[in-house]
């Protein structure tokens, strides 16, 4: 049996950037959706969704590129996590606001 430790770097690369891909996919079409109603209630969530997918990118390329370098990168700290935690709340949050309906 061959080994393919060589290869883990490469596939994690690979999945974080297919990750980033299909979230850089569904905040565009958020962002289409939001350009034909007029901008008006989705231009928070659509704005969160492209600051959230720009962090995702970023967070994958330095993790990719460490385990390239073979560096474990370590697991997040409090600050990563709190601000991904506090990214995902408030996306969700604007998410909620601009259902239909939601709105006074």
């Amino acid at each position: 049996m061959t080994s393919q430790e060589g290869l883990q770097p490469e596939r994690t690369g690979l999945a974080w950037q297919r990750t980033a891909l299909a979230a850089a996919a569904c905040t565009l079409l958020l962002a289409h959706g939001a350009a034909q109603e007029g901008w008006r209630a989705a231009t928070v969530p659509t704005a969160l969704a492209a600051l959230g997918t720009l962090t995702m990118a970023v967070i994958g390329r330095r993790r990719a590129h460490a385990l390239r370098r073979n560096r474990m990168p370590g697991p997040p700290g409090r600050g990563q996590t709190g601000a991904v935690a506090a990214l995902v709340l408030l996306t969700a949050l604007a998410a909620l606001l601009t259902l239909p309906g939601a709105q006074p």
